[in-house]
Protein backbone atom coordinates (compact mmCIF):
# COMPACT_ATOMS: atom_id res chain seq x y z
CA UNK A 1 0.00 0.00 0.00
CA UNK A 2 1.05 3.09 -1.03
CA UNK A 3 -0.97 5.45 1.42
CA UNK A 4 1.15 6.24 3.97
CA UNK A 5 -0.23 9.91 4.81
CA UNK A 6 -4.19 10.36 4.94
CA UNK A 7 -6.30 13.44 5.21
CA UNK A 8 -9.65 13.55 6.49
CA UNK A 9 -12.09 16.48 5.75
CA UNK A 10 -14.62 16.43 8.51
CA UNK A 11 -14.33 15.16 12.06
CA UNK A 12 -18.29 14.51 12.31
CA UNK A 13 -19.88 11.51 13.09
CA UNK A 14 -17.93 9.67 10.34
CA UNK A 15 -15.05 11.59 9.66
CA UNK A 16 -13.34 10.76 13.50
CA UNK A 17 -13.76 6.96 12.95
CA UNK A 18 -12.16 7.57 9.35
CA UNK A 19 -9.49 9.26 10.82
CA UNK A 20 -9.30 6.71 14.05
CA UNK A 21 -9.04 3.47 11.73
CA UNK A 22 -6.60 5.04 9.48
CA UNK A 23 -4.40 5.99 12.25
CA UNK A 24 -4.62 2.31 13.64
CA UNK A 25 -3.57 1.36 10.56
CA UNK A 26 -0.25 3.21 10.79
CA UNK A 27 -0.57 6.02 8.63
CA UNK A 28 -0.20 9.57 9.56
CA UNK A 29 -4.00 11.35 9.95
CA UNK A 30 -4.65 15.42 8.99
CA UNK A 31 -8.19 16.04 10.17
CA UNK A 32 -9.46 18.98 8.25
CA UNK A 33 -12.63 21.20 10.41
CA UNK A 34 -14.27 24.39 9.47
CA UNK A 35 -13.92 25.65 13.17
CA UNK A 36 -11.68 24.99 16.66
CA UNK A 37 -14.52 23.67 17.96
CA UNK A 38 -15.33 21.08 16.13
CA UNK A 39 -12.33 20.00 15.61
CA UNK A 40 -11.56 19.80 19.67
CA UNK A 41 -15.51 17.92 20.12
CA UNK A 42 -14.34 15.40 16.91
CA UNK A 43 -10.63 14.78 18.19
CA UNK A 44 -12.26 14.23 21.54
CA UNK A 45 -14.35 11.13 20.28
CA UNK A 46 -11.66 9.63 19.05
CA UNK A 47 -9.72 9.51 22.05
CA UNK A 48 -12.89 8.67 23.95
CA UNK A 49 -13.33 5.46 21.27
CA UNK A 50 -9.86 4.11 21.68
CA UNK A 51 -9.77 4.70 25.22
CA UNK A 52 -13.18 2.71 25.35
CA UNK A 53 -11.29 -0.16 23.00
CA UNK A 54 -8.41 -0.47 24.91
CA UNK A 55 -11.33 -1.19 28.07
CA UNK A 56 -13.39 -3.66 25.86
CA UNK A 57 -10.03 -5.26 25.05
CA UNK A 58 -8.64 -5.70 28.47
CA UNK A 59 -11.96 -7.16 29.12
CA UNK A 60 -11.80 -9.54 26.79
CA UNK A 61 -15.06 -8.24 25.06
CA UNK A 62 -12.27 -7.87 21.41
CA UNK A 63 -11.82 -10.36 19.30
CA UNK A 64 -7.71 -11.31 20.00
CA UNK A 65 -6.50 -9.75 17.03
CA UNK A 66 -8.29 -6.63 17.32
CA UNK A 67 -7.15 -5.51 20.73
CA UNK A 68 -5.59 -2.96 21.10
CA UNK A 69 -3.40 -1.70 24.60
CA UNK A 70 -2.87 1.80 25.55
CA UNK A 71 0.50 2.17 24.25
CA UNK A 72 -0.40 1.32 21.04
CA UNK A 73 -3.52 3.58 21.29
CA UNK A 74 -1.68 6.48 22.35
CA UNK A 75 0.59 6.02 19.15
CA UNK A 76 -2.57 5.87 16.95
CA UNK A 77 -3.87 8.98 19.14
CA UNK A 78 -0.35 10.45 17.76
CA UNK A 79 -0.22 10.04 14.64
CA UNK A 80 -3.76 12.12 14.20
CA UNK A 81 -3.10 16.01 13.66
CA UNK A 82 -6.08 18.35 13.51
CA UNK A 83 -6.41 21.76 11.34
CA UNK A 84 -8.54 24.51 10.17
CA UNK A 85 -6.28 24.98 6.72
CA UNK A 86 -6.92 23.01 3.90
CA UNK A 87 -3.40 23.47 2.71
CA UNK A 88 -2.37 21.44 5.05
CA UNK A 89 -3.13 17.89 2.85
CA UNK A 90 -1.55 19.25 0.34
CA UNK A 91 0.62 16.22 0.87
CA UNK A 92 -1.25 13.72 1.07
CA UNK A 93 -1.31 10.48 -0.62
CA UNK A 94 -4.91 9.90 0.18
CA UNK A 95 -8.13 12.35 1.20
CA UNK A 96 -11.07 11.65 2.32
CA UNK A 97 -13.94 13.56 2.46
CA UNK A 98 -16.62 13.48 5.14
CA UNK A 99 -18.48 16.44 5.32
CA UNK A 100 -22.20 17.25 4.91
CA UNK A 101 -24.35 15.65 2.27
CA UNK A 102 -24.72 18.60 -0.08
CA UNK A 103 -23.41 17.95 -3.44
CA UNK A 104 -22.36 21.92 -4.38
CA UNK A 105 -20.76 21.68 -1.50
CA UNK A 106 -18.82 18.69 -2.06
CA UNK A 107 -17.55 19.63 -5.45
CA UNK A 108 -16.44 23.04 -4.54
CA UNK A 109 -14.14 21.33 -1.69
CA UNK A 110 -12.79 18.69 -4.48
CA UNK A 111 -12.52 21.70 -6.58
CA UNK A 112 -10.38 23.28 -3.65
CA UNK A 113 -8.51 20.11 -3.49
CA UNK A 114 -7.40 20.04 -6.80
CA UNK A 115 -5.41 23.27 -7.12
CA UNK A 116 -3.96 21.83 -3.68
CA UNK A 117 -3.05 18.63 -3.11
CA UNK A 118 -0.40 17.36 -5.12
CA UNK A 119 -0.56 15.14 -8.31
CA UNK A 120 -0.66 11.80 -7.17
CA UNK A 121 -3.24 12.17 -4.23
CA UNK A 122 -6.38 10.39 -4.62
CA UNK A 123 -9.22 11.64 -3.65
CA UNK A 124 -12.03 10.02 -2.17
CA UNK A 125 -15.56 10.87 -1.15
CA UNK A 126 -17.81 8.71 2.03
CA UNK A 127 -20.99 9.91 0.00
CA UNK A 128 -23.68 6.99 0.58
CA UNK A 129 -26.02 9.07 -1.81
CA UNK A 130 -23.94 11.07 -4.44
CA UNK A 131 -22.11 10.15 -7.84
CA UNK A 132 -18.70 9.83 -7.12
CA UNK A 133 -17.69 11.14 -10.58
CA UNK A 134 -19.66 14.20 -10.25
CA UNK A 135 -16.93 15.22 -7.53
CA UNK A 136 -13.93 13.97 -9.66
CA UNK A 137 -15.41 16.25 -12.57
CA UNK A 138 -14.92 19.24 -9.98
CA UNK A 139 -11.55 17.88 -8.61
CA UNK A 140 -10.29 17.72 -12.23
CA UNK A 141 -8.45 14.70 -11.54
CA UNK A 142 -11.26 12.11 -12.54
CA UNK A 143 -8.82 9.26 -13.05
CA UNK A 144 -8.08 9.66 -9.23
CA UNK A 145 -11.90 9.73 -8.18
CA UNK A 146 -12.81 6.60 -5.89
CA UNK A 147 -15.90 6.48 -2.93
CA UNK A 148 -14.62 5.17 -0.27
CA UNK A 149 -18.30 4.40 2.02
CA UNK A 150 -17.54 3.67 5.34
CA UNK A 151 -20.24 2.29 7.90
CA UNK A 152 -21.57 3.94 11.01
CA UNK A 153 -19.58 3.26 13.52
CA UNK A 154 -16.61 3.23 11.70
CA UNK A 155 -14.36 1.40 14.45
CA UNK A 156 -17.00 -1.12 14.60
CA UNK A 157 -18.88 -2.09 10.97
CA UNK A 158 -16.37 -4.38 8.84
CA UNK A 159 -17.59 -3.25 5.32
CA UNK A 160 -16.07 -0.96 3.50
CA UNK A 161 -17.66 -0.24 -0.42
CA UNK A 162 -15.22 0.78 -2.88
CA UNK A 163 -16.58 2.68 -5.94
CA UNK A 164 -14.84 3.19 -8.86
CA UNK A 165 -16.54 5.34 -12.07
CA UNK A 166 -15.46 5.28 -15.40
CA UNK A 167 -12.66 7.61 -15.75
CA UNK A 168 -11.36 5.70 -12.13
CA UNK A 169 -7.78 4.02 -13.04
CA UNK A 170 -7.78 0.73 -12.01
CA UNK A 171 -4.12 1.59 -9.65
CA UNK A 172 -6.24 4.11 -7.85
CA UNK A 173 -9.19 1.59 -7.36
CA UNK A 174 -6.56 -1.44 -6.32
CA UNK A 175 -5.19 1.28 -3.83
CA UNK A 176 -8.32 2.10 -2.30
CA UNK A 177 -8.88 -1.07 -1.94
CA UNK A 178 -5.80 -2.15 -0.53
CA UNK A 179 -6.00 1.16 2.16
CA UNK A 180 -9.87 -0.37 3.09
CA UNK A 181 -8.15 -3.73 4.07
CA UNK A 182 -5.25 -2.06 5.80
CA UNK A 183 -7.76 -0.21 8.11
CA UNK A 184 -9.16 -3.51 8.79
CA UNK A 185 -12.30 -3.72 6.54
CA UNK A 186 -13.75 -6.09 4.45
CA UNK A 187 -14.23 -3.86 0.52
CA UNK A 188 -16.62 -5.28 -1.78
CA UNK A 189 -16.18 -3.26 -5.03
CA UNK A 190 -19.22 -1.32 -6.45
CA UNK A 191 -20.31 0.32 -9.40
CA UNK A 192 -21.13 4.85 -9.41
CA UNK A 193 -24.93 3.76 -9.10
CA UNK A 194 -27.64 5.58 -6.81
CA UNK A 195 -26.78 4.14 -3.18
CA UNK A 196 -24.23 2.02 -4.88
CA UNK A 197 -24.96 -1.76 -3.40
CA UNK A 198 -26.31 -1.43 0.51
CA UNK A 199 -28.26 1.52 0.11
CA UNK A 200 -29.75 0.29 -3.46
CA UNK A 201 -31.15 -2.51 -1.70
CA UNK A 202 -31.97 -0.97 1.77
CA UNK A 203 -33.58 1.62 1.36
CA UNK A 204 -36.26 0.92 -1.08
CA UNK A 205 -36.77 -1.83 1.72
CA UNK A 206 -37.12 0.82 4.53
CA UNK A 207 -39.55 2.47 2.44
CA UNK A 208 -41.70 -0.87 1.40
CA UNK A 209 -41.74 -1.04 4.80
CA UNK A 210 -43.71 2.18 5.60
CA UNK A 211 -46.25 1.17 1.94
CA UNK A 212 -47.26 -1.96 4.13
CA UNK A 213 -48.34 0.49 6.99
CA UNK A 214 -49.56 2.54 4.62
CA UNK A 215 -51.70 -0.20 2.86
CA UNK A 216 -53.17 -1.34 6.62
CA UNK A 217 -51.25 -4.79 6.03
CA UNK A 218 -48.96 -4.59 9.39
CA UNK A 219 -48.09 -2.72 11.88
CA UNK A 220 -43.99 -1.36 12.72
CA UNK A 221 -43.89 -3.37 15.52
CA UNK A 222 -44.95 -6.25 14.37
CA UNK A 223 -42.65 -6.10 10.78
CA UNK A 224 -39.68 -5.12 13.24
CA UNK A 225 -40.51 -8.52 14.91
CA UNK A 226 -40.73 -10.13 11.32
CA UNK A 227 -37.64 -8.59 10.00
CA UNK A 228 -35.56 -9.85 13.16
CA UNK A 229 -36.57 -12.45 14.59
CA UNK A 230 -37.30 -14.29 10.80
CA UNK A 231 -34.48 -12.94 8.78
CA UNK A 232 -31.91 -12.93 11.94
CA UNK A 233 -31.76 -8.91 11.34
CA UNK A 234 -30.26 -6.99 14.15
CA UNK A 235 -32.99 -4.53 14.15
CA UNK A 236 -36.35 -3.48 12.19
CA UNK A 237 -37.35 -1.41 9.38
CA UNK A 238 -38.93 0.89 11.63
CA UNK A 239 -35.91 1.10 14.82
CA UNK A 240 -33.63 1.67 11.40
CA UNK A 241 -35.58 4.31 10.54
CA UNK A 242 -36.06 5.59 13.30
CA UNK A 243 -32.59 5.63 14.30
CA UNK A 244 -31.53 7.01 10.97
CA UNK A 245 -33.54 9.62 10.68
CA UNK A 246 -36.37 9.84 8.60
CA UNK A 247 -35.57 13.21 7.13
CA UNK A 248 -32.70 11.52 5.99
CA UNK A 249 -34.18 8.55 4.48
CA UNK A 250 -36.65 10.85 2.65
CA UNK A 251 -33.62 13.35 1.68
CA UNK A 252 -32.16 9.91 -0.07
CA UNK A 253 -35.37 9.29 -1.97
CA UNK A 254 -36.23 11.93 -3.07
CA UNK A 255 -32.81 12.64 -4.56
CA UNK A 256 -32.86 9.19 -6.60
CA UNK A 257 -36.68 9.80 -7.61
CA UNK A 258 -35.01 12.77 -9.45
CA UNK A 259 -32.38 10.62 -11.27
CA UNK A 260 -34.51 7.63 -12.22
CA UNK A 261 -38.35 9.22 -11.93
CA UNK A 262 -39.46 6.35 -13.50
CA UNK A 263 -38.24 4.13 -10.98
CA UNK A 264 -41.53 3.27 -8.36
CA UNK A 265 -39.20 1.93 -6.01
CA UNK A 266 -38.01 5.28 -5.40
CA UNK A 267 -41.47 7.28 -4.85
CA UNK A 268 -41.11 8.32 -1.02
CA UNK A 269 -44.44 7.13 0.43
CA UNK A 270 -46.82 9.62 1.70
CA UNK A 271 -46.68 8.55 5.34
CA UNK A 272 -42.68 9.18 5.19
CA UNK A 273 -43.94 12.72 3.87
CA UNK A 274 -46.06 13.36 6.54
CA UNK A 275 -44.19 12.04 9.46
CA UNK A 276 -40.89 14.30 8.35
CA UNK A 277 -43.44 17.67 7.53
CA UNK A 278 -44.49 17.15 11.44
CA UNK A 279 -41.23 17.01 13.22
CA UNK A 280 -41.11 13.54 13.94
CA UNK A 281 -37.73 12.69 12.65
CA UNK A 282 -37.71 9.75 14.75
CA UNK A 283 -34.56 8.94 17.67
CA UNK A 284 -33.17 12.54 17.38
CA UNK A 285 -36.71 14.22 18.22
CA UNK A 286 -37.92 12.10 20.61
CA UNK A 287 -40.77 10.27 17.85
CA UNK A 288 -40.81 8.74 14.44
CA UNK A 289 -42.58 5.46 14.50
CA UNK A 290 -41.67 4.74 17.96
CA UNK A 291 -41.08 6.49 21.08
CA UNK A 292 -37.74 7.56 22.21
CA UNK A 293 -35.41 8.32 25.31
CA UNK A 294 -32.28 9.40 24.23
CA UNK A 295 -31.40 6.15 22.12
CA UNK A 296 -33.49 3.83 23.78
CA UNK A 297 -36.81 2.86 22.11
CA UNK A 298 -39.75 4.10 25.47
Amino acid sequence: MVVRKVGVVGCGLMGHGIAQVAAQAGCDVIVRESDQAALDKGLARVRKSLDKLVERSAQGKVPEKERLGKPEADAAFGRITGTLELKALADCDLVVEAIVENLDVKKQLFAELGRTCKPSTIFASNTSSFFIGDMGAASGRAQRMVGLHFFNPVQLMKLVEVVRTRQTSDEVFAEAKAFGEACGKVPVAASDTPGFIVNRLLVPYLAEAIRMVERGEAQPADIDNGMTLGCGYPMGPFTLLDYVGLDTTLFILEGWHKLEPGNPMFNPPRLLLDKVKAGKLGRKTGEGFFKWEGDKRA
